[in-house]
């Protein structure tokens, strides 16, 4: 066992080193599984603000997931087929450019993030669960009636965004972009729950009460906190979209809501990079597993169960010294 600032390094070199092994030994698929984890790590990363500092347990972040995916989809599909996008009042031609895209999937997050927050923070406990729930079945129900974008069989995109200087189409440089992405992220994580904020929004999750006597509102807190995690995850859905190449309105779906939850429990909640540690279990028990049995879930749930018997704390506090600690 080590300090958890030395095993959170070592996660991320980890994470690092075995894309670039991989592309020395020419195995592109392995970079893409690397990617994929960076990426779903970011999503949880997202979850884990909300839950792991703001104390939300939502059944419901896909829904950003999907906006930022579908953010990309659709403006990336006006861009190739050299169509405007029509809201009405206004045109607004497509794009290529990942950055552009990056600022609309956070943009439509962020608004969606509002809306859903002021209205589902207005409850507590199983109700917040169960709104956050039905905002997901909503935004999936619509994409599948979306017809100009695929309906339920999804949208297709011929080729990658575009990021200056760099390659995207190159595995490790799609790679490189995400791990970086994650690694501000990240950043920005340490830094909030170092910040004043970020004590008082863990402070409105232990006691509200205490936080309300000394002239703060908890609810504003969390609501605060609540966007600040959607904005992170529509990001990571606009990362997805464009490794895959493809949106659908799965990516909205509740299972895929629950999947992040999982990614965050099996590492830590509130842990800096418990849903790195959680992504990279869950991908690497699907890669071997998923190609042994169909049913390799099972043993998901048997590791999650000893997870929550037996190590609250999650996988990294498992393994770390100063398991009291988070970050």
């Amino acid at each position: 066992m080590m300090s958890e600032r030395y095993l959170n390094a070592g996660v991320l070199i980890a994470l690092l080193i075995v894309p670039i092994w991989a592309h020395l030994a020419d195995a592109p698929y392995t970079i893409t599984l690397a990617t994929r984890v960076a990426i779903l790590a970011l999503a949880a990363v997202g979850l884990n603000i909300a839950l792991g500092l703001g104390g939300l347990v939502s059944l419901g972040h896909a829904v950003f997931f999907g906006i930022g995916g579908y953010a990309m989809g659709v403006l990336a599909h006006h861009a190739q087929t050299y169509t405007a996008l029509d809201l009405g009042i206004f045109t607004v031609d497509g794009t290529k450019s990942m950055p552009i895209i990056w600022l609309v999937a956070v943009g439509t997050s962020a608004v969606a993030a509002v809306i859903i927050g002021a209205l589902s923070l207005r409850t507590s406990g199983v109700y917040f669960i169960m709104i956050t729930l039905a905002f997901g079945q909503m935004f999936y129900y619509f994409a599948i009636s979306w017809s100009t974008y695929g309906g339920e069989d999804g949208l297709s995109i011929y080729l990658r965004n575009d990021f200056p200087g760099l390659n995207t189409l190159i595995p490790i440089q799609f790679f490189a972009i995400c791990f970086a992405v994650l690694s501000l992220v990240l950043l920005l994580q340490a830094g909030v729950s170092r910040s004043a904020f970020g004590l008082a929004l863990n402070a409105a999750r232990q006691a509200p009460t205490r936080v309300e006597a000394v002239g703060l509102n908890p609810k504003r807190l969390q609501f605060v906190a609540f966007i600040l995690s959607a904005t992170i995850t529509g990001l990571a859905g606009a990362l997805f979209a464009d490794l895959n190449r493809f949106v659908s309105p799965s990516m909205f779906s509740w299972q895929f809501s629950g999947e992040i939850m999982v990614f965050v429990i099996l590492g830590g909640v509130g842990r800096l990079c418990g849903p790195v540690v959680g992504a990279a279990v869950f991908v690497l028990l699907e890669h071997v597993l998923g190609g042994l049995t169909e049913f390799w879930h099972i043993y998901l749930g048997l590791i999650l169960l000893i997870i929550v018997q037996f190590a609250r704390g999650g996988i990294v506090g498992l393994l770390a010294t100063d398991r009291g600690q988070h970050g």
